[in-house]
């Protein structure tokens, strides 16, 4: 599914392809205070973590689960691969005060780290080719738990129906929760499941906002005849509403939670 989503994407996109950081100039989004009360899965999780603790968090962006989850455990070691979200983290880090936080700039895959007793991945597997192996390592990695965060449908889900009006064909989705629970399943993984707090869709500040945002996720490029084509779909499937534009009929993204206890080494 990653292959051929991927696939589809370099095959329409408009955009030149992207080398590098692809979350440079995206950050700022991507920050939090960590002394935040109002964030449904922090609570959840943080009622979990014990001063005791020490938790690896893969994928960990620019610390907005990392940093608030310092604050209540022993050490946090953060993995995550993007220089731009990495400085993020770091300097959000020095900002709140959080000093029991390491960086480790690398992909999962090839991050050389200690075991944790606890091991957090939020919303980072949907465009994981090997599965697998990327899984075995979070749970090799975790002495006592293992948690993954998804969407129950992929993060770009609701915008499918304009790549369709745009490109002229269906989009190839990404896995969801759903294609997690097979992955856990045919692995022999028992996973328990909770659902949290369904997240609001965006609004956007305004109908060129929506345009801008749409025009990158779509790969167009701009002045287009397929970036016309947007423009027009947009001004017919945006309303107003509090705080800006959204687009017609978004509903909410609905995150679900797998854990589970790693086996116990035998004697």
């Amino acid at each position: 599914m990653v292959e051929s989503e991927h696939a589809q994407t370099e095959r329409l996109r408009e955009q030149a392809s992207l080398e590098g950081d692809h979350w440079s100039g995206m950050t700022e989004g991507f920050r939090a205070d960590p002394h935040r009360s109002d964030d449904p899965l922090l609570e959840l999780l943080g009622r979990r973590v014990e001063r005791r603790h020490s938790l690896i968090d893969v994928g960990a962006g620019a610390g907005r689960m990392a940093l608030p989850l310092a604050l209540r455990c022993r050490w946090v070691t953060a993995v995550e691969p993007s220089p731009s979200m990495g400085r993020a983290l770091l300097e959000e880090a020095s900002r709140h005060g959080v000093s029991n936080v390491s960086l480790v700039p690398e992909r999962w895959e090839e991050a050389v780290v200690e075991p944790a007793d606890l091991v957090l991945c939020c919303h980072v597997i949907y465009t994981v080719r090997e599965i697998d192996a990327f899984i075995r390592k979070l749970e090799a990695h975790a002495r006592e738990r293992a948690w993954v965060v998804m969407f129950r449908d992929p993060p770009q889900h609701g915008i499918y129906g304009l790549w369709a009006r745009v490109h002229g064909e269906e989009r190839l989705p990404l896995p969801g929760f759903s294609h997690l629970e097979e992955v856990l399943g045919e692995m022999g993984i028992s996973a328990r499941t909770e659902e949290l707090p369904s997240s609001e869709p965006g609004v956007f500040d305004s109908q060129e906002d929506a345009w801008r945002q749409m025009r990158e996720r779509l790969f167009l490029r701009e002045g287009s005849a397929k970036d016309r084509l947007l423009g027009q779909a947009l001004r017919e499937e945006t309303e107003a509403v509090e705080g800006g534009w959204r687009l017609r009929g978004a509903r909410p993204m609905r995150p679900l939670l797998a854990w589970w206890q790693p086996p116990q080494p035998t004697a």
